[in-house]
């Protein structure tokens, strides 16, 4: 069975690409402009690699709405609504689908951008994810939507995580990100964090073409499917 499209499981919006009898799953977690098409085709991609790629709502409380990129300004208040709880449902309403067709935490990686980047950390300390990687995933310092600071978060890792940043990165300094190295250093799980010298912010997003940095966004992508093949098992 091919999935495409948005399922409802137990009424949990979420769109999703490839085939249910893939080995392994990613969830695909949104950036602060929605499932969008870029959300989509990132998705549809991952499926094409042989995964079952799921992409949650994260703004379903909100009723789902996809933002344009330069209307930045109407993202802010579906971001303050998100919480450390109900950030923590959907996560595990999007593993409870994936376990209902045999997907368990050793076979299903995250994988975020953005405000995603920093949910996709989140997910990786929550035990149902095997592997994790984030693009340019912020609240680094400063904790968002409800959770610790992402240096505080590290303690909590449970499995390997990838931290992809660029140091032309306005929003998340090359301290902070050697911060968060740091700290992601002292635990026990593997971690990696590589920096890309002339990237922005959202460089893997090729429907921004102010940020978009075509070389450090294939890099990047190679790097975290090559770290969910080294980390993950077929299910």
């Amino acid at each position: 069975l091919r999935m495409s499209g948005s399922t409802a499981p137990a009424g949990f919006p979420l769109y999703a690409s490839g085939k249910t009898d893939a080995p392994r799953a990613i969830i695909v977690l949104q950036e602060a402009f929605g499932v969008n098409d870029h959300i989509r085709g990132v998705a549809d991609l991952l499926a094409d690699e042989g995964y079952l790629a799921v992409a949650p709502q994260l703004f379903h409380r909100d009723g789902s709405p996809e933002i344009p990129y330069d209307d930045f300004a109407s993202a802010m208040p579906l971001m303050a609504n998100l919480t450390k709880q109900g950030l923590t449902n959907d996560l595990n309403a999007t593993t409870d689908f994936l376990a209902t067709l045999g997907f368990h935490a050793p076979s299903i990686a995250a994988v975020g951008f953005c405000m995603g980047g920093t949910v996709s950390f989140f997910a990786a300390t929550l035990g149902n994810v095997g592997a994790a990687a984030s693009f340019y995933g912020g609240g680094v310092a400063t904790g968002r939507f409800g959770l610790p600071p992402l240096v505080e978060l590290a303690a909590d890792l449970k499995c390997p995580w990838l931290g992809l940043y660029g140091d032309l990165d306005q929003s998340i300094p090359v301290e902070q990100v050697e911060a968060l190295r740091e700290a992601t250093n002292a635990v026990s799980v593997t971690t990696e964090i590589v920096r890309y010298p002339e990237a922005k912010h959202g460089f893997h997003c090729d429907a921004r073409p102010d940020s978009f940095n075509e070389a450090a966004a294939m890099d990047a992508r190679r790097r975290a499917l090559a770290f969910f093949a080294e980390h993950l098992r077929d299910k």
